[in-house]
């Protein structure tokens, strides 16, 4: 798919750039080119791959002027920047609002503008039914790019979805690492809240089966399991043998008890793939006169979430740390 061709990833110095320039560096791809706005992590980079494929772009989505200059002969984009952070969005949410809402037309404008033929957009658990600065954001983010697919045809517009990503920078599983390493106590919200569980090469899979198979405005969701928060600390204990305690916190800022990737309306239209789900964009128009004789029927069904999923046992969740190193 990507023979002789030319990938931009925005946000690109990240844990997810740096999946994806594992998996293509040295494939038959053209170039990859690296766009963000932080020069230190690029020279990290830069000095750990050493290949000559691997361009790299200082600019920021927030400004669609640097985003015109990488976009030049760009075939494809995975769209991978973003504010992440819970707590920080929450207290400066209109940042939030200028990279992950305002920065996501920006690119979608430049890709159109440089016909660009096919973009990926990484969104989050937290875009469903948000209750925090980051999950309204992400969610408007979705907005816009379904948008934008409607009126756009030469550019082919998807959208991925996808839950905690594992040992991913700023995720908890690394925060008990160095707690237990430390001989710390190791600090949990609440034993019962629950999240997904995905590797960083389960997030690369998703944006892959998305770009091979995706219809422009589409969003794909992998059906991933999930623990309690009480359950990988304890199994985290247990790998390393460790005597810390487990001290309970609270809830920090905007944070829920479960994680949803499919509301109860999305999962009524989507297309079951076997591992992953497919929520077709709902393209109607504004003459809703149209449409009052193909509303839907109310139904029972229930939104796919963190509780619902299938929960990993302990020898499972012990498999699984151990694929990205935690053993």
């Amino acid at each position: 798919m990507f023979k002789n061709k030319c990938l931009l990833i925005t946000g690109g110095t990240g844990s997810f750039g740096n999946a994806v320039l594992k998996k293509f560096a040295d494939s038959n791809i053209n170039e990859i080119r690296i766009f963000s706005r932080d020069e230190k992590k690029q020279d990290d980079m830069r000095r750990k791959y050493q290949n000559d494929k691997i361009k790299y772009f200082i600019g920021d989505v927030r400004s669609e002027n640097s985003l015109n200059q990488a976009m030049v002969g760009v075939d494809y984009i995975f769209h991978a920047a973003a504010l992440k952070q819970v707590p920080s969005c929450e207290f400066y949410p209109m940042e939030a609002v200028q990279t992950n809402i305002i920065g996501t037309e920006n690119m979608l404008n430049s890709a159109i503008k440089h016909n660009v033929k096919k973009v990926i957009c990484l969104s989050t658990d937290k875009a469903v039914y948000p209750i925090n600065a980051m999950g309204v954001s992400k969610s408007l983010m979705e907005k816009v790019f379904v948008a934008k697919s409607r009126i756009n045809s030469e550019t082919t517009i998807i959208g991925t979805r996808y839950g905690n990503v594992m040992a991913s920078r700023g995720s908890v599983i690394p925060l008990f690492y160095n707690q237990i390493s430390n001989n710390q106590s190791v600090t949990i919200t609440d034993p019962k809240m629950t999240r997904f569980m995905m590797t960083l090469d389960n997030a690369v899979d998703l944006v892959l089966f998305a770009f091979e198979t995706g219809k422009t405005g589409d969003i794909f969701v992998q059906k991933a399991p999930s623990t309690t928060i009480g359950e990988l600390a304890k199994t985290m204990k247990k790998i390393y043998k460790s005597d810390s305690k487990i001290k309970n916190i609270g809830i920090r800022h905007g944070e829920k008890i479960h994680e949803t990737l499919l509301s109860r309306e999305e999962k009524l239209v989507s297309e079951d793939l076997g591992d992953y789900f497919r929520i077709p964009a709902d393209n109607r128009d504004l003459n809703y006169d149209k449409y009052f004789s193909k509303g839907m029927e109310p139904s029972e069904v229930d939104e796919f979430n963190s509780y619902n999923t299938t929960r990993l046992n302990e020898n499972q969740l012990i498999e699984l740390l151990a694929s990205i190193g935690y053993k």
